[in-house]
């Protein structure tokens, strides 16, 4: 039986903010392509756009504390001066909004044990967050693109998922799953307090949070599989349970 609009549980999800081109306008624009909402609606939560703006402690306490659960998106490469490196010839030039934006938000929803989940640049934001460091260019480090994907068309790649944790619980009938790829960067130092649950030729596919209910992240893109929403199933199902408690 669906659940009724009382009982859906509300998931931020945290946006771009990028210069883009709408009809005679050319601005500055906070936007998520589609496919993070409907995967949020289809796994019976309501999604909450998150743009990145002005943020400190307090704000992302109280950004937090009015959601039931936590969605860190995917895009451009996280700012390397946050783990002490200078920027490789690689790396995006960084969005400082977003970074300190979702830093603030992953700290928060850790602190109070909010329910989230982090999408290929979100788990390298969380690492990075938590004090870890990432390798800045993936191709130097296996060998080739494989992870890459193309002028907007995802690589496909075979994650192996680990025996215990929340995303081995979820994907139980899949120890090994195919999924949709898009990424340059990956996790190399693991930060505190994480553990890896899943991993492909040695590049880190997924990690959670010691010692909360549901912190969760993946280096894939599970929002471009619509026929597959246990993740997001997972995320709206511990967000109800947060809500109640």
């Amino acid at each position: 039986m669906a659940s009724s609009g009382s009982e859906k549980p509300l998931i931020g999800v945290t946006t771009y903010l990028e210069q883009s081109q709408t009809g005679v306008w050319d601005v500055p624009a906070s936007f998520l392509p589609k496919v993070y909402l409907d995967a949020v609606t289809n796994a019976g939560g309501i999604a909450i756009l998150l743009p990145p703006q002005p943020v400190d402690s307090h704000i992302a306490s109280r950004v937090v504390d009015s959601l039931d659960g936590l969605i860190i998106a995917g895009g451009k490469d996280v700012d390397p001066a946050r783990y002490g490196q200078d920027a490789h010839p690689a790396t995006d030039t960084p969005r400082l909004d977003r970074d300190a934006w979702e830093d603030a938000l992953l700290k928060a929803a850790i602190d109070t044990e909010l329910p989230f989940l982090a999408i290929c640049r979100g788990l390298q934001m969380l690492n990075v967050a938590l004090g870890g460091t990432l390798h800045q260019h993936l191709p130097e480090v296996v060998g080739d693109a494989r992870f890459s994907g193309d002028n907007g068309v995802f690589a496909v790649n075979e994650v192996s998922v680990g025996d215990t944790g929340i995303v081995p619980g979820l994907l139980v009938d899949t120890p090994t799953i195919s999924v949709q790829s898009y990424h340059h960067q990956g996790i190399d130092v693991v930060a505190p307090r994480l553990s890896v649950t899943a991993e492909s030729n040695g590049v880190i596919q997924a990690v959670e949070v010691d010692g909360v209910p549901f912190g969760v992240a993946v280096q894939w893109h599970p929002e471009q599989s619509p026929e597959d929403l246990r993740l997001f199933a997972g995320l709206v199902e511990a967000a109800r349970s947060h809500r109640a408690s």
